[in-house]
């Protein structure tokens, strides 16, 4: 069986908990703090690494950058196209595994919003992601991650959670595993007479794990952040916010 994570089914069952009505309603308010943060001009190439249907992609097209988003999940991608169509703007949509896409020198910026970094049982296939964002970087190019991080988890840790919402009931069950290296998942979503049990794993990073490893692939001057207005990355921090160059 294929891992979790090439499953076409997986996703598309995924979908309605990872692209809530919220979560959409805010990318635009996500993507305007990701560029304050970075202080990059429209004009500039972006890559949105791991875009799903192209909420972040097409709120970057629409301030006037030259966005490219890749997935591997071709339900998403045409969802994707469908919203770039509806808002009239030009969007470059790539079905590609992160692990393979590369494109040497042509971007200014590579962003992985909302932890899609870290989704591989072997670790090696992260940092191949690492390096394939290092190449497709220009000289000077910013390599962008927002994630949730090991020391975030580890104060708000909730092994089991319920919630309502868009008229789904999602159970969830969390457990950390492998020494803190890993948080495997457990959920279950209830829409009506439909029941969807999924399981996946993904790797935690703390801040220093996560900068060490850009290092080893060539970054330098990684700042670190609690969230995306850039509060610092302490006790208070929301997510993992990560900016390194090339």
């Amino acid at each position: 069986m294929k891992p979790w994570h090439e499953q076409d089914a997986f996703w598309e069952a995924f979908e309605p908990v990872l692209f809530s009505q919220r979560r959409l309603s805010d990318a635009a308010a996500q993507v305007e703090k990701a560029l304050a943060l970075l202080g990059i001009q429209p004009g500039a190439a972006i890559l949105d690494l791991g875009c799903g249907i192209g909420r972040h992609s097409v709120e970057l097209a629409r301030r006037g950058f030259h966005v490219t988003g890749v997935d591997r999940t071709q339900a998403y991608l045409s969802k994707a196209v469908e919203k770039a169509k509806a808002s009239g703007l030009e969007v470059e949509f790539v079905r590609e595994d992160m692990r393979a896409f590369c494109r040497p020198e042509a971007f200014d910026v590579v962003m992985s919003f909302f932890t899609s970094f870290g989704y591989f049982d072997d670790p090696e296939d992260d940092r191949r992601v690492a390096m394939n964002a290092y190449r497709s970087l220009k000289a000077g190019g910013i390599f962008f991650l927002e994630m949730m991080g090991k020391e975030i988890l580890a104060r708000n840790l909730q092994q089991r959670i319920w919630r309502e919402e868009d008229g789904l009931l999602v159970l969830e069950e969390w457990k950390v595993s492998k020494n803190w290296s890993q948080v495997e998942h457990h959920w279950i979503v209830l829409a009506g007479d439909d029941r969807h049990d999924l399981r996946f794993s993904h790797r935690l990073y703390s801040a220093a794990e996560l900068a060490s490893l850009l290092a080893a692939c060539g970054f330098v001057g990684t700042e670190v952040y609690g969230d995306l207005e850039g509060a610092p990355y302490d006790h208070t921090a929301k997510r993992l916010v990560v900016v390194t160059r090339k």
